[in-house]
């Protein structure tokens, strides 16, 4: 039987009460590892924020199982990098479920710690301030963090940007491990080649699901082109809606419809 680790029923999140993500429905598989893509503004980030619980929903529900450990990377615009910190010091963040913010680091932890350095590439790093850093220092620095946290929940939120090529196929790399361990994983892409060869199922996104399934069916032409037309028709003070009100022609929950929704795989979402 196929354990699910996250359940979205009628999902809207949103920001100022102007709904961002709308009605969502569906399962996350425990130790799938699924993309979620979609053009600027289509809910990407929003969803990986309600699914955390920093975002509370606007409607439904985004329901986590019971002892599932999660971890959140975000996108590095959202962090100060100016703040006063040592890589040391940003890495052990990720002690904090086990030790508590004000907790006492013990050996073990230290020895934790340059282990997860050592695992991303940055050895001896310890002491650098993380202003000195490049985007893909920093971003190895992040993935340290997120190994020391050893959650059974990863949710990536634009790792791969302002990263080079090298610490893009590193990260990559970090990622299959976590899944081949069996972890559930969530990566915010843009690049839909890198989906195509690393992801196996994807959600397409404009500010509800286009497509939710086996990555090749999901970005098929057809429903790329109804995420760009269907984000496009948006307006950014964008009224609430109501489920009754869809047209089952532009949503991913319309089980009459040829893009996917791989049942068997436990990731797409249900009929509605």
């Amino acid at each position: 039987m196929t354990k699910t680790c996250l359940t979205f029923r009628d999902l809207t999140l949103g920001y100022n009460s102007h709904p961002a993500i709308h009605h969502l429905d569906g399962t996350i598989r425990r130790g799938s590892l699924t993309a979620v893509v979609g053009a600027n503004g289509s809910g990407k980030s929003t969803l990986m924020k309600g699914i955390v619980g920093v975002l509370k929903p606007m409607a439904g529900t985004v329901v986590r199982e019971p002892g599932v450990r999660a971890a959140y990377l975000p996108q590095q615009s959202e962090l100060d990098r100016s703040f006063p910190a040592r890589v040391v010091d940003l890495v052990s963040l990720g002690l904090w479920p086990r030790r508590g913010l004000l907790g006492r680091h013990t050996k073990e932890d230290h020895d934790s710690v340059s282990q997860a350095l050592m695992a991303v590439g940055l050895g001896g790093f310890e002491k650098r301030p993380i202003d000195t850093l490049s985007g893909g220092q920093l971003q190895r620095t992040l993935f340290a963090r997120v190994l020391l946290q050893d959650a059974d929940l990863i949710l990536l939120d634009e790792p791969f940007n302002a990263v080079d090529t090298k610490t893009v196929g590193d990260l990559i790399a970090m990622i299959k491990r976590w899944h081949g361990e069996e972890r559930t994983i969530m990566v915010v892409v843009h690049d839909l080649d890198l989906v195509r060869q690393n992801f196996p199922e994807t959600l397409l996104l404009a500010r509800q699901p286009i497509a939710w399934g086996e990555t090749k069916e999901t970005l098929r032409p057809e429903n790329l082109l109804r995420a760009r037309r269907f984000h496009e028709a948006w307006e950014e003070n964008a009224p609430w809606c109501e489920p009754d009100n869809h047209e089952h022609g532009d949503h991913a929950h319309d089980p009459g419809h040829d893009h996917q929704h791989d049942h068997n795989h436990g990731s797409g979402p249900r009929a509605a």
